[in-house]
């Protein structure tokens, strides 16, 4: 059974602890069984790689690296830091809001 958690790939997500605090990207993927999230632009790792078809110079390359989920926060359209909750809308559905404003996400 899949995990339910309080982000989704293609969210904006701000960096709340570690060494990229502060720092705001979107969830490119999602590593749901680990915990983890890879954000755009947010823990680079220098990786070696050796000449390949893709990168046939090879050498170092930086690239994400996974960073815990308890570590980011949803951020919402008006660019704030909230917390997510879940709740039926009137259609019986269950949807994701916005526990600062109280607005449905997507």
């Amino acid at each position: 059974m899949q995990r339910k958690l309080h982000i989704k790939k293609g969210d904006t997500v701000k960096v709340i602890a570690g060494e990229d605090r502060g720092q705001t990207g979107k969830v490119l993927q999602l590593e749901v069984k680990k915990n983890r999230a890879i954000v755009e632009g947010v823990n680079m790792v220098s990786k070696h790689t050796k000449p390949n078809a893709e990168n046939t110079q090879g050498g170092i390359v930086q690239k994400e690296a996974p960073v815990h989920i308890s570590n980011l926060m949803f951020v919402d359209k008006q660019g704030n830091a909230t917390r997510v909750g879940r709740k039926l809308d009137e259609n019986g559905q269950l949807v994701r809001y916005s526990k600062k404003t109280g607005e449905v996400i997507k």
